[in-house]
């Protein structure tokens, strides 16, 4: 059994977790790297606040009783960066990348409804760029699971090859029907990081950015994932009830910048993607399905 740290109806606070994000990790071989087993549950997190008013005029949601369904990502947020800077993990915070993000909601979440939150460090397996590892994430009302979440994690490694290396010839480019541009202002990365505590200094200020190699800030890949269903739920033919949401995350979006929210609509689910703005390249890509 893993390992579970207990809040009640407090988050960590966030301030220390980020001090200890900057404390260097103990150097371990690459092969020997095991990610612990962790978890966390915070046992009464409130889903009403000041802070989902600002993520929905963030993010471009209308108004309603109920949460949007990237909501409970942000109140989870805290316990995940818990588990990030656990000592016992071995990985520094700051070489992460989020590659995907999976959402299932079983039933629309009522603002005001307070949720159980159970987060664990799950499935670690090694491919050519390095390591990966699942954080799932689930939200239970009442006893019974409502919306669940899972995020995969790359921490790069270099590649050894033991011959001539091969690349992949990308796939073509598919375009959908329907095309929405979409405008992400500069200072939307430090909105966002108000509102949700993720204050990765690439997503914070130009200048900060490119210590991390990056040209200009780039938008948090979960603000992009939000803006785009904020879009979507608002065009004819979206339905109520039992959803599942993915998406990869591919090349970054930089601040300020124009993106095109291209997307199909099909009786069995939609396909969507955020497009750079010639529309030739992906910033992420994804699936709705209704179950």
């Amino acid at each position: 059994m893993p390992d579970t740290l207990v809040y009640r109806d407090t988050p960590p606070a966030l301030l220390p977790l980020y001090g200890r994000a900057l404390l260097p990790k103990k150097s371990t071989p690459d092969a020997d790297i095991t990610l612990p087993r962790l978890a966390a549950e915070l046992l009464c997190a409130h889903t009403a606040s000041d802070d989902l008013r600002q993520y929905k005029r963030a993010c471009g949601f209308r108004p309603s009783s109920y949460v949007p369904i990237t909501w409970p990502h942000i109140l989870a947020f805290p316990l995940h960066l818990k588990l990030l800077t656990e000592k016992a993990f071995p990985l520094p915070l700051l070489g992460l990348v989020h590659l995907r993000n999976s959402i299932t909601q079983h039933r629309p979440i009522g603002m005001g409804e307070t949720l159980r939150l159970d987060i664990c460090l799950s499935l670690q397996k090694r491919t050519s760029r390095g390591i990966e590892f699942d954080m799932m994430t689930s939200a239970s009302s009442a006893g019974t699971v409502i919306w669940e979440e899972t995020s995969t994690m790359l921490f790069r490694q270099p590649e050894k090859h033991t011959g001539q290396a091969t690349k992949a010839t990308p796939l073509p480019l598919e375009h959908y029907l329907h095309t929405k541009e979409i405008e992400a202002p500069e200072s939307i990365g430090r909105q966002y990081a108000k509102i949700s505590g993720d204050r990765n200094p690439i997503h914070m200020h130009a200048v900060s950015a490119r210590a991390f190699g990056f040209p200009r800030a780039i938008a948090h890949g979960m603000w992009s994932k939000a803006r785009a269903l904020a879009i979507l739920e608002q065009q004819n033919g979206w339905q109520s009830g039992p959803v599942s949401v993915s998406c990869q995350f591919k090349k970054p979006l930089f601040l300020p910048g124009t993106a095109q929210l291209n997307w199909q609509a099909e009786k069995n689910g939609w396909d969507y993607q955020l497009l750079n703005s010639r529309g030739d390249a992906p910033h992420l890509s994804g699936r709705i399905e209704w179950r």
